[in-house]
């Protein structure tokens, strides 16, 4: 049975709008309009237990919406949402004691307490016992890399450091389920690499269900065993990152170091089998269709037109392919 279960979830806003002028910002006074935004719109889903889904889709899309209702902030106009046989906002203190949330642009943390002063607060709030907390937070502290932080004020951390912090605070009562909401948002790439491998690790070592949104593509191909896909308030793909990608992008890509530096336009007249797609200094990529031209024979073309000191052939990034994708499904 699914450990995560969303059947025709909807949820709809109304957001006030109001003409520019100060006539116009008097008679909104008097009467507002407002105008509907349907941020949901029939979303079905299911989860299992130890999966890592990666929830993707434009700003807008109804991610963010989706994981509020998830976690009980949120209460739905219609559906149904069930998380281990509990309606989120119907059941709220039996439910968060089994999750936990991350919000990448929100924070959990008291801003001017040291981050350990937080942690003892979220101990007291979920009725820890000192050692199951100590044990539980121990661990973090080594596996997150956090020790000497735990003493700094949380507004004097880096971006980077604190999103490690708030790792650690929504894992203190070990929740069975994770909702991680931009949890790599803005930081640097040393600090990607650590919450990434984190996240890895809880997921195989321990099991825990783990929801993703995130703009960073990277983060979906290392971590997300399946993705779903939405827009417009509905889910419109799911399934393995690799398989949605090769539906819409065919093509490979092949990177070339060129003996001098060439214009774009001379390049593109010479070969006829590619298109150029990017042009680095002396370096060229092309996609090619590999239905349409083999690897060697694009190789081939290449050679006999310039003298290559370098090459390498791979799929194209997942960025272009996720961006095609969002062009074809209108979003």
């Amino acid at each position: 049975m699914a450990q995560i279960v969303v059947r025709d979830l909807t949820k709809t806003f109304k957001v006030a709008k109001r003409k520019a002028g100060l006539g116009n910002a008097l008679r909104g006074l008097i009467k507002r309009e407002y105008t509907p935004v349907h941020a949901l719109d029939g979303v079905s889903f299911e989860i299992e237990e130890g999966e890592l889904v990666g929830y993707l889709g434009p700003n807008g899309a109804g991610k963010s919406t989706t994981v509020k209702i998830l976690s009980g902030i949120l209460v739905p106009d219609g559906g149904v949402c069930r998380i281990r046989g509990r309606v989120p906002w119907q059941e709220r203190i039996e439910h968060v004691r089994e999750i936990g949330v991350v919000f990448g642009q929100r924070s959990q943390l008291w801003w001017d307490l040291p981050v350990v002063d937080s942690f003892e607060l979220l101990r007291d709030i979920y009725r820890l016992s000192y050692g199951d907390y100590r044990k539980t937070l121990a661990e973090l502290v080594d596996t997150l890399q956090i020790a000497e932080l735990l003493e700094v004020p949380v507004r004097q951390l880096s971006l980077g450091q604190r999103m490690r912090c708030e790792l650690a605070a929504s894992l203190l009562h070990r929740p069975r389920i994770l909702f991680l909401d931009e949890p790599t948002i803005g930081l640097d790439a040393v600090s990607k690499l650590v919450v990434r491998d984190f996240i890895r690790r809880l997921n195989q070592e321990q099991g825990t269900t783990v929801i993703l949104t995130t703009h960073d593509m990277d983060d979906v191909e290392a971590l997300c065993s399946r993705v779903m896909i939405i827009g417009r308030g509905k889910i419109l793909v799911q399934g393995k990152l690799q398989d949605i990608c090769q539906q819409v992008a065919r093509e490979r890509r092949l990177i070339v170091e060129l003996d001098a530096d060439y214009s774009e336009e001379y390049i593109s007249d010479q070969i006829s089998g590619a298109k150029l797609v990017k042009l680095e200094g002396n370096r060229a990529h092309f996609n090619f269709d590999p239905a349409e031209i083999t690897p060697s024979e694009l190789l081939a073309e290449v050679s006999n037109q310039f003298r290559v000191s370098d090459l390498l052939i791979e799929n194209p990034p997942i960025d272009e392919a996720i961006s095609r994708l969002y062009e074809e499904l209108h979003i």
